[in-house]
């Protein structure tokens, strides 16, 4: 039989989050263990050898927010062996007519000198659109770090208004911004605001292909932020740790093991115990009992409700997020040369190929998708990370990522996935070749993860690598849903949320993770501040103590 254990704080799932949550626990001074049903560490942030010699991300590879979350300096995870590669130039988007010498023939090159960036989309959309550009990142820099702010902190109004109140005051001789105008920004849609800004469709597009990777349509109400998001890239943009993403998640295990803490691989929670009411431990799938008053899950809220059994609250078992119809599909390829680019130099390889030159392809993708079609026209988005890291693959050989987005996990006419890998893999191959000529013959291998394999692989139900729809309606305070949007779950007390699944969502942050600990460390201090009261008041009611 496994031995049992003891812990001040079990958390379930080693996923980037849960790890952040359990590296702040642990330099608290708490006994921290981290339980993981997978036998490679880091969930949807990990790096595996794909083919020989060759390492290739299974989830994300490009870190945007926790980059400007301070949870790397925070947690000193450069000591921990953490070392990124600046996506620099982080944007990339081809010309339509691919070679022509005119300005149709000049692709757009976002970077983080916004002066070269600039002048870039004036050679290609004209001077208007640049000097719109820059305007546009002067404005969205500071709403753009209230949203990261926000990010960073319990979803609750008092939280939410510190982050977004002083956007409206004067600043730089301007007067107060209506809080109106505000609104409209914030609440509309990426489309509505990149027509108010901008002229040039090219440069639209690119912007709100961009602006898409959360999952909704840029025409969907409140998704203007996550197109203003790229201001904060002239400050830091994306990086990719050396190695792989799963860089960043080991040197997290690194922190964690240096402050006392533990990493169960290869044996899932299979259910929390429940003593009284409130969380005792979990035990795991191997019969081990872990005894611990707090249990932070960072998986899955409906793997959470499944651990909680019969003893899940209300709050908990009548859980039914939006999880949609799938989110992608992803191609990694194994190439024996990196995707070449008319008119762009290999400089471009740094950072996201936003291959998308018309929104009307991402507004007919997304529509295939809502009626379980596959697109009739992919949208690839493309990374090239071996070009600026040698460590990914040996000398002649390159690994890129070619994301697709809205591929539905249910697919209308019944159609098996299994069937489909390799056709669809097929197609988003070419759709990069008719941007990048010759990359579908310097294709050399390539692993296919589908919704459903993205599904069995990473434990995301409906391959849904958002956990949870980033929809308007399913965000901050809202997210997985009102009843569980504090991390807490009412009813069940020791239980705590981390994870995709709550505030803020998906991508790479940490923030969901640091906001559970805080939780757990506020709620500590706060019991053991009533259990001096209480034993106080017992003194002073002892004899001779009055």
């Amino acid at each position: 039989m496994p031995e049992d254990a003891t812990a001040d704080v079990v958390v379930v799932g080693a996923g980037h989050n849960g790890l952040v949550a359990a590296c702040y626990l642990a330099r608290a001074g708490l006994a921290v263990e981290v339980v993981e049903r997978d036998d490679v560490l880091g969930g949807a942030v990990s790096t595996v050898e794909r083919w020989p010699g060759v390492r290739v991300d299974r989830g994300s590879s490009a870190h945007v927010i926790i980059r400007h979350s301070g949870i790397v300096e925070e947690l000193d995870l450069a000591a921990a062996g953490l070392r990124y590669v600046d996506c620099d130039p982080w944007g990339f988007a081809p010309a339509p007519s691919p070679g022509d010498p005119g300005p149709d023939g000049r692709p757009l090159v976002f970077s983080v000198d916004l002066d070269a960036t600039c002048a870039s989309i004036a050679a290609a959309c004209g001077d208007a659109d640049a000097a719109a550009y820059r305007r546009f990142v002067e404005v969205w820099r500071s709403r753009g770090r209230a949203v990261a702010a926000a990010f960073g902190a319990r979803p609750g109004p008092a939280n939410l208004v510190r982050a977004f109140w002083p956007l409206g005051a004067p600043r730089d001789g301007r007067p107060r911004t209506p809080g109106g105008e505000l609104a409209v920004d914030f609440l509309g849609s990426g489309d509505a605001l990149l027509d108010r800004w901008f002229g040039s469709e090219r440069l639209k597009a690119a912007l709100a292909w961009f602006g898409a990777q959360s999952g909704p349509a840029m025409s969907e109400p409140g998704t203007a932020a996550m197109v203003g998001w790229v201001a904060l890239l002239h400050d830091v943009p994306p990086g990719h740790p050396v190695g792989g993403s799963g860089g960043l998640t080991a040197a997290l295990r690194r922190r964690l093991e240096a402050d006392g803490g533990r990493v169960a691989l290869g044996d899932a929670a299979a259910r929390l115990l429940v003593d009284g009411g409130r969380v005792t431990g979990v035990e795991t799938a191997s019969g081990r009992r872990i005894a611990a008053p707090v249990v932070v899950a960072a998986c899955h809220v409906l793997a959470t409700r499944e651990l909680a059994g019969d003893a899940a609250p209300p709050a908990l078992a009548d859980a039914r997020p939006p999880l949609g119809n799938g989110f992608g599909l992803v191609v990694r390829a194994l190439t024996d040369a990196p995707p070449s680019y008319p008119g762009a130099g290999p400089g471009v390889l740094a950072g996201l190929q936003l291959l998308c030159t018309d929104r009307a392809v991402l507004a007919a993708a997304h529509g295939d998708w809502r009626a379980g079609r596959l697109p009739r026209e992919p949208v690839p988005l493309a990374m090239s990370f071996s070009a600026a890291d040698d460590t990914l693959a040996p000398p002649g050989r390159h690994v890129v990522t070619v994301w697709g987005q809205w591929y539905p996990y249910a697919l209308a006419d019944g159609a098996d996935w299994a069937e489909l890998a390799e056709a669809e893999a097929g197609r988003l191959v070419a759709a990069v070749d008719r941007f990048a000529p010759g990359f579908a013959a310097s294709v050399l291998d390539t692993y296919v993860q589908t919704p459903l394999r993205l599904e069995q692989e990473l434990a995301l139900p409906r391959g849904n690598v958002m956990h949870v729809e980033m929809g308007l309606a399913s965000m901050f305070g809202f997210r997985p849903t009102p009843a569980l949007g504090g991390h807490r779950v009412p009813g069940l007390p020791g239980l705590y949320l981390a994870g995709a699944s709550t505030h803020p969502g998906g991508g790479v942050s940490g923030n969901s993770g640091r906001t559970a600990a805080r939780l757990v460390l506020a709620d500590r201090r706060r019991r053991a501040a009533v259990t001096a009261l209480r034993r106080l008041a017992a003194l002073r009611r002892l004899p001779g103590r009055r």
